[in-house]
């Protein structure tokens, strides 16, 4: 079998380059798809995803004109290699929408709405109603702001800082660093940012329900937390929608030059 794949690749030898490069290409964009926002989406069917990975292979092994493998080159260990960092291109722009669904987290807590789980089938794990509400939101502006061109363009950008026969992988090289750093420290503050005015609206709630109960003890103020707190959120969220919409759009935008 080795004797035949030699005299294949002697013979045909553009074509084992382009097979060879089709190959690495493909595990890359499949690492990316396993982990990037809205390509991930299990409502996506594996078979579309897998024809438009297949389909983008084709496209982008005529585009990048790749050469020959270097002599002793490890075909299974770049072929692994090629896989984890089309993974760590899609872990990365998925970090960047972590933030906001932990903002969505903050508000469905304050909003007493934790009990309200929904099933989120593209995790097939229980999700807060909140944070299923900014994960689409989220995804929506993400497409809007250009997110699946910034995806395609790290994509082809990774082969200029990683070629596809390499086997020295070198996490400084791949994206970032310091974007990386600030985006991971920042996920706590970008969702105190964005569910803040419904942490303040809840909380001067509970400091009138807190005053209602020294001055008046009959009233089961427990009771009316639960009536309140979901409309003054829901309310405040109504109003400052807009606001908020234009927030995470800068904030998607300002980490566009993460790869």
């Amino acid at each position: 079998m080795e004797e035949i794949l030699k005299q294949f690749a002697t013979f045909f030898p553009e074509l084992n380059n382009a097979l060879g490069a089709g190959i690495m290409i493909f595990l890359r964009l499949i690492g990316l798809m396993r982990l990037a926002p809205v390509l991930s989406k299990s409502e996506i069917p594996a078979m579309v995803r897998l024809s438009f990975a297949l389909i983008s292979t084709v496209i982008l092994a005529g585009v990048l004109h790749p050469g020959a493998p270097p002599d002793g080159t490890p075909i299974f260990l770049c072929m692994v290699l090629n896989f984890i960092f089309g993974a760590i291109i899609g872990y990365v722009a998925n970090c960047v929408l972590a933030a906001i669904l932990a903002g969505g987290d903050m508000i469905n807590t304050q909003m007493g709405l934790s009990s309200a789980m929904v099933m989120d089938p593209s995790t097939k794990t229980q999700v807060s109603v909140m944070a299923n509400f900014f994960s689409v939101l989220a995804l929506l502006i993400f497409m809007y702001s250009g997110g699946i061109y910034w995806l395609f363009n790290a994509f082809i950008k990774s082969f200029e800082l990683y070629p596809m026969y390499s086997v020295n992988f070198h996490f400084e090289n791949i994206v970032n660093v310091g974007y990386l750093s600030e985006l991971t420290a920042n996920v706590l503050f970008m969702g105190l940012h964005i569910a803040g005015p419904v942490l303040l609206a809840t909380l001067g709630q509970d400091i009138i329900l807190g005053i209602i109960s020294k001055t008046a003890p009959q009233v089961n103020v427990f009771s009316l937390s639960f009536l309140f707190k979901p409309v003054m959120g829901a309310f405040i969220l109504i109003v400052i929608l807009p606001m908020l919409i234009n927030v995470i759009t800068d904030y998607l935008v300002s980490y566009a030059g993460i790869f």
